[in-house]
């Protein structure tokens, strides 16, 4: 793995309200690395993963995407760091008038390419995800494992360099979430940096990969001794 940082958090400090997300926290994700950042519900969990893609900004501190310096981006660039990131929901946010393969093609058509490239590139991501057989298919004709696979193809169509995934899992059968953690592991396998969010700690067992944990406002890496993640030494 090459040590080059691909997102980098630096005395980063987040707050709403009263309330202290991050605090003077430093954090990296190296390229072609898979990161879980795991805690409880409403830690903000999420909210480290809006700091990436300048959906809000920090207090303090810099936080870095590829390179892009986030917070000191103009609103012009933003697209263009955007296209960074693929994003992956757990709630999938497909459009439901639209059919598999129209879905994927939209983030393409957002961006301004064309329709040629459109096609042939939406065929590339539906094979990758193993889904071209029913790309006329319409979101509720699809089980959610079928469904996650899309917003995943979805999340690839423009090449980004990182994949982020928020509970990718959360609202999958045992069965879904194994093709879907096989899946993201072979992306993975190919070259692209993942930072996947989860509260589900038998995933995390499941398919090792470093493990950073949210708490008291700070983020901590952990290690399997046993059956417990504890913090590494």
């Amino acid at each position: 793995m090459a040590e080059t940082a691909v997102i980098e958090l630096k005395d980063v400090t987040l707050q709403f309200g009263k309330s202290k997300i991050l605090d003077n926290v430093d954090f990296k994700l190296y390229n072609g690395e898979f990161a879980y950042l795991i805690g409880p519900t409403g830690i903000g969990k999420s909210s480290f993963l809006k700091l990436l893609y300048r959906d809000v900004l920090p207090e303090r501190g810099t936080v870095r995407v590829t390179e892009y310096p986030v917070n000191k981006i103009s609103e012009r660039e933003v697209p263009m760091l955007r296209r960074r990131l693929g994003i992956i929901f757990q709630d999938f946010q497909l459009l439901e008038d639209r059919n598999v393969h129209d879905n994927v093609a939209f983030s393409l058509q957002v961006t301004g390419e064309k329709p040629r490239f459109i096609k042939q590139r939406v065929l590339e991501v539906l094979t990758m995800v193993g889904l071209s057989h029913r790309r006329k298919h319409m979101p509720r004709d699809l089980s959610g494992g079928e469904q996650q696979r899309v917003v995943i193809a979805r999340a690839l169509a423009n090449e980004p360099r990182i994949l982020l995934a928020d509970e990718p899992t959360g609202n999958l059968d045992p069965k879904a979430t194994k093709e879907i953690m096989e899946l993201l592991k072979s992306i993975n396998n190919r070259g692209m940096a993942v930072l996947m969010v989860t509260h589900d700690y038998a995933v995390v067992k499941k398919y090792p990969a470093r493990t950073v944990r949210m708490v008291n406002g700070k983020t901590q890496d952990l290690v399997w001794k046993g059956e417990k993640l504890v913090p590494a030494k």
